[in-house]
């Protein structure tokens, strides 16, 4: 039976011991400036998917990629410690994918401004194709009909 509830407790649970862990507990001088983004738990708590940023550099995070995996045993062993289950769920960090979706977002939004800057400035000085007023106007029956 799943328990969504209790999935996402643990969840959050093993986001703050694996944030600590990593904050005191390994030593690892690849370890870069790492941030817990978020944990995912599967429905039967036996698998916990936890995604993480790296501030810097590509070799930092493929530096800091290589640390967490190689401490992968030892942040598992701590989460065993500090959650309340028969059965400690298996580790697997996961590099999100925020900074570059936000830079990604980022270069849009600039793109679009750019393109909003250009078609206004051709609207300024644009003038209509045809007459002002292209619409049909009604005819105005005038003093024709009552000279009768």
């Amino acid at each position: 039976m799943v328990d969504q509830a209790r999935a996402l407790k643990m969840a959050d649970r093993i986001k703050v011991i694996v944030a600590k862990t990593l904050e005191r507990g390994v030593k690892d001088p690849r370890m870069g400036f790492v941030t817990i983004t978020d944990v995912r738990v599967t429905g039967d708590l036996q698998h916990a998917s936890i995604f993480y940023t790296v501030y810097g550099s590509d070799e930092e995070r493929r530096d800091t990629a290589a640390a967490l995996k190689s401490a992968t045993g030892m942040i598992r062993s701590e989460v065993g410690k500090n959650i309340t289950a028969r059965l400690t769920p298996s580790l697997e960090f996961i590099p999100d994918g925020i900074p570059e979706n936000a830079a990604a977002i980022d270069r849009l939004l600039q793109e679009a401004r750019e393109l909003d800057r250009s078609t206004q400035n051709l609207a300024t000085g644009a003038t209509y194709a045809g007459d002002e007023d292209p619409y049909v106007k009604p005819r105005v029956i005038g003093d024709e009909d009552d000279e009768d």
